[in-house]
């Protein structure tokens, strides 16, 4: 019994000795190269360039091709942290959230930007200190004082949280100030970080062949300190080029508090995507751990002394899309039949090559639903009722009626005692007389089917998942409805055009009348306006 009991101590000594290397072994990181194998020159990856034609690649003296002209695309940053936080729902209840929130682009975040950035915005310091709920802090200032100010201030950093020299390396020569190699400060990353989740979580826009390097950093959640939770990102139906970086954590990594892990990605066909925590995904997607994600078309950037079937016929020689109709079932943006003679220097959901999916301006719609059982549960300690998940806010980029149509960020107090951006992107939509506008919506609810009706300005669907709506012929299968119906994973890019319609208040809401409300009360829910200026 005396051996017995020696070795199970030595195994509790032996346990922990392993545990306490495996934690200190884990830090925080980020990481945003200025240049790479696919984007050689770092001068040339901070804007995207005029698309002319395929990216043309020579043998390389180390084996590989390597870009020789025509390089497209850019490279594009982003740093966000798993955690929790609250939100405010529509009837002023504040719900306890698992969440993602954001480390970097925090004042476009604010004005409901992506949050998104070029490595010469990304790899940038802040000049002052960082303050827990900046940006709601308004620079750094206390803001305790109650009702919240929306107004952001001095406020104007983009680049990553914590992000700071590595003074090792400079006392030893190794390389000169700011020497910024992905070193971080934790402290900054867990002054912002912590109770910082957002609803939805943060927004990210990046371009065809752009290289994008995601960082998810695991902050913990200190409202549950019971619960060693890992966090991962998990693009649905995005083509990813390697199952190392999709989020599953069976074929993939999962992040571990005190972690962090850059996913790499090179940008797919344009679409609205949309991305979530894999991990346990019932209990993550309904504590609020999803977000919206968009790629813009190639068709951007044809110059506008170039016809889109032209620039379409070029991207047909690239091999990464090539779209050979007749043969490929799986081709994704096959020629129009008719060459309408449209000419690049606008905006457009996808690569039409006809100007069909032009736009003025956009706005993504991320459909959601909360239950407020589940949450509450979520935050006491106790197991939540899955079997028994009903929501009852129903959400429209995390806010309920009215405070869809609230301009600017809505503000929670937490448990910190500070205010934080919880919700930063309203839903209120905005076109002026004769413009178009598109409208990236998506369906995260765990629950629910949702429909959102449109009177008085017609929905013009033309893509649905990610895909423009065209068969394999080139016969564009749009179609005008007054009312879409999505699932829970699926998304649609929908134009409403206002030419012709009357100024004045329109509205964007679900039939469903159960869904018009918040819990109790009886008006509000998935509902917002259009306004035609």
């Amino acid at each position: 019994m005396v051996t017995n009991k020696r070795t199970r101590l030595w195994l509790v000594v032996l346990l922990g000795i392993i545990g306490s290397v495996t934690v200190s072994a884990q830090s925080f990181r980020v990481q945003c190269p200025t240049s790479t194998i696919t984007h050689p020159e770092a001068a040339n990856n901070n804007a995207e360039p005029p698309y002319t034609g395929p990216t043309a690649f020579t043998p390389g003296s180390a084996g590989y091709l390597s870009p020789s002209a025509k390089v497209n695309g850019a490279i594009k940053c982003q740093q966000i942290s798993g955690g929790d936080g609250y939100a405010t729902m529509g009837d002023g209840t504040q719900t306890y959230m698992f969440s993602f929130g954001p480390l970097s682009g925090l004042a476009d975040m604010a004005n409901g930007l992506p949050g998104t950035e070029f490595p010469n915005v990304f790899n940038t310091t802040f000049s002052g200190t960082l303050m827990p709920g900046d940006p709601a802090t308004t620079d750094g200032q206390d803001n305790s004082a109650w009702p919240p100010s929306n107004n952001l201030g001095a406020f104007t950093y983009n680049g990553a949280v914590g992000l700071a020299p590595d003074l090792d390396a400079i006392g030893d020569g190794i390389c000169t100030a700011p020497c910024l190699d992905g070193h971080v400060d934790p402290r900054q990353i867990e002054d912002i970080g912590v109770m910082n989740g957002n609803i939805p979580a943060p927004l990210m826009a990046i371009d065809e062949d752009d290289e994008y390097f995601l960082t998810l950093t695991n902050v913990g959640m200190i409202m549950r300190p019971d619960l060693f939770e890992q966090h991962t990102v998990h693009f649905h139906g995005y083509p990813n080029a390697s199952a190392f970086y999709d989020g599953v954590p069976d074929a993939s990594v999962a992040i571990n508090i005190g972690g962090s892990f850059t996913y790499y990605y090179l940008a797919p066909d344009a679409g609205t995507y949309f991305w979530h925590c894999h991990i346990t995904p019932p209990e993550h997607l309904q504590m609020g751990m999803v977000g919206q994600m968009y790629v813009r078309p190639r068709q951007n950037r044809v110059p506008s002394t170039t016809t889109l079937y032209a620039a379409l016929q070029q991207q047909e020689l690239d091999p990464r899309t090539a779209c050979n109709s007749a043969a490929d079932i799986l081709c994704s943006n096959p020629l129009p039949v008719v060459n309408t003679g449209a000419t690049g220097g606008g905006k457009y959901a996808y690569n039409d090559g006809d100007g069909s999916t032009y736009y003025d301006v956009e706005y993504p719609l991320q459909i959601h639903g909360f239950d407020p059982n589940f949450h509450f549960e979520g935050m006491t300690f106790n197991p939540e009722g899955f079997a028994d998940m009903k929501d009852k806010y129903f959400l429209l980029n995390g806010r309920s009626y009215p405070d869809t149509v609230t301009p600017g960020p809505m503000q929670t107090q937490t448990s910190d005692g500070r205010m934080h951006f919880s919700q930063p992107l309203p839903s209120i939509i905005n076109i002026a007389a004769g413009q178009k506008a598109l409208l990236r919506i998506s369906d995260l609810d765990v629950t629910e089917y949702q429909t959102l009706a449109s009177y008085g300005i017609p929905m013009h669907v033309v893509g649905y998942n990610a895909k423009l709506l065209r068969d394999q012929a080139g016969n564009n299968m749009y179609y005008y409805t007054n009312s879409i119906t999505l699932a829970g994973g699926e998304s649609l890019d929908v134009i409403l055009d206002s030419t012709g319609v009357p100024k004045g208040t329109y509205y964007l809401y679900t039939p469903q009348l159960d869904h018009l409300s918040n819990d109790a009360e009886n008006f509000g829910g998935l509902m917002t306006e259009v306004h035609v200026n």
